[in-house]
């Protein structure tokens, strides 16, 4: 069964009706849903997967207990190296979500880096995502680098100094757009 992992930034806490239907859709084609556990996007979407009764959820955490799981879903633990409570720790889970998926839907608020850092690390598996832009309230198909600028274009130019000194934004993007040679 495909995977696709949706997440989005915490600050966003209400789903946009055109969002739904997607995760809505998702569903009903058949795909199981890979969702973390932090507030806002994260718990809204499972309380979208919940009232459409999805079956095929599993909620990642880092550590023992997710910190929501609206609909008692099977829950996959990560135990990150890293210091609980950091957002290195948190990440971990979204890397391996990142790895189990084969799509990406993300729920992104034109700054949240996490969100970004998600379709990153999807693009660095090859594998592509779509990116609800809320504050445009449009989507973005982001399957290379390219289409990654394109959506860093929703960015303020203080949403993109900070992503830069959090993340090394503008080196992520070089690399995605470097050619890859086989030896």
């Amino acid at each position: 069964m495909e995977t696709v992992f949706i997440a989005g930034s915490i600050a966003i806490s209400r789903l946009d009706q055109r969002v739904k239907d997607r995760i809505s859709k998702a569903v009903s084609s058949g795909l199981s849903v890979a969702v973390g556990d932090a507030d806002g996007a994260d718990t809204s979407i499972q309380q979208h997967l919940a009232s459409i009764n999805a079956e095929h959820v599993t909620v990642y955490c880092s550590g023992d207990r997710p910190r929501n799981n609206v609909g008692d879903w099977a829950v996959e633990h990560v135990y990150p190296d890293a210091e609980p409570g950091t957002r290195a720790y948190f990440t971990a889970k979204d890397v391996k979500m990142a790895e189990a998926a084969n799509y990406g839907l993300m729920i992104w608020d034109a700054k949240s880096t996490g969100t970004l850092s998600n379709v990153i690390e999807l693009l660095k598996a090859k594998k592509a995502s779509v990116v609800f832009v809320n504050k445009a309230k449009t989507f973005v198909n982001v399957k290379d680098g390219r289409a990654l600028e394109t959506l860093l274009a929703n960015m303020s130019d203080v949403a993109k100094a900070k992503a830069e000194k959090k993340m090394g934004l503008s080196s992520k993007v070089a690399a995605l757009n470097q050619p890859q040679f086989a030896l």
